[in-house]
């Protein structure tokens, strides 16, 4: 049964373990419907999933969890890991050499397995943006058994032919975050100005509260650089797609200055009868605009696969 956003149950925010680590997570929605999990991206804490938006889904009917990934926010740190110098990043980007990761994707989606196995979650709905999508992708593509349906958010196959982000825009995006708090938050927003782009408006109030709270929940730059080294260090995952069998959706904006539009075509290219929607004007964020679209999409999706 539908419910206003209002009347949506909100869970607080609770550790488990899961796949060796504790991972923060709360959640929205009656624990009796079908689950929808949320993974998010690179450098980007759980409540980047906004409120309204995991309200408005939770009340068409679902149990929608967020969490922090490892290594940011409130989830464990692995902080006793090394992390790749400068140079060797800089060498990755640039001459695709190999780059040494403490840790895979496939560690982050068996971290995203273990939390469904702690809450008792056998099958989910899984999306994910961004690095949350290509988590989101190996989930399906290891232990399909657990996966409803997939939607993928402007994210990519790890095909490195592909299309990227300029030098210029990813040495911006990529930078070592700066600890002195005033700094930061002004380093933070301009890196979240260029990612939304310039079609839609930019909130920066709310961004710039949420990376306060961010901030304040769990400032972790390390963690973000074994994130970074994760994403680097992944194999192509075209062929793996080209087996999968759930319903899938795959969601893009033409202006993403970090993922461009090519990834998330061939990302639904690659998945058998993917379902490809390309969001004029949006950047690598979804924009408050289409954020109800987005959410319709995924419940149209959620509900082709029961």
């Amino acid at each position: 049964m539908k419910t206003s956003n209002l009347d949506v149950q909100h869970s607080n925010e609770k550790q488990v373990h899961a796949n060796g680590l504790l991972i923060n997570f709360d959640s929205f929605g009656e624990r009796s419907n079908p689950a929808v999990v949320l993974i998010m991206g690179l450098a980007t804490q759980m409540i980047f999933w906004d409120e309204a938006f995991c309200r408005a889904l939770a009340s068409q009917g679902f149990w929608v969890v967020r969490f922090d990934n490892r290594d940011i926010g409130k989830s464990s740190w692995l902080n006793k890991d090394k992390i790749p110098k400068s140079w060797a990043f800089l060498m990755n980007v640039l001459f695709a050499k190999k780059l040494k990761a403490s840790y895979q994707l496939t560690d982050l989606a068996q971290d995203t397995v273990g939390l469904m196995d702690a809450l008792e979650i056998e099958k989910a709905h899984i999306v994910g943006a961004s690095m949350g999508g290509m988590i989101a992708q190996l989930i399906a593509i290891e232990a399909p058994q657990r996966v409803l349906s997939l939607t993928s958010i402007m994210s990519t196959t790890g095909d490195r032919s592909l299309p990227r982000a300029s030098n210029t825009t990813a040495l911006q995006l990529l930078a070592t975050p700066v600890k002195e708090k005033t700094v930061y938050l002004k380093q933070a927003t301009k890196v979240w100005r260029i990612l939304h782009g310039s079609h839609y408006p930019f909130e920066q109030e709310r961004i710039t509260h949420l990376l306060r709270c961010s901030r304040e929940r769990g400032f972790n730059p390390d963690g973000i650089s074994r994130q970074f080294a994760a994403i680097l260090s992944a194999a192509d995952r075209t062929s793996a797609l080209r087996q999968l069998t759930k319903p899938t959706l795959v969601i893009h904006g033409d202006m993403d200055p970090l993922v461009p539009v090519e990834c998330g075509v061939a990302t639904a290219n690659a998945i058998p009868q993917a379902k490809l929607k390309i969001y004029p004007g949006m950047g690598h964020t979804i924009p408050v605009e289409v954020a109800l679209d987005v959410i319709n999409e995924i419940v149209e999706l959620a509900k082709s696969a029961n």
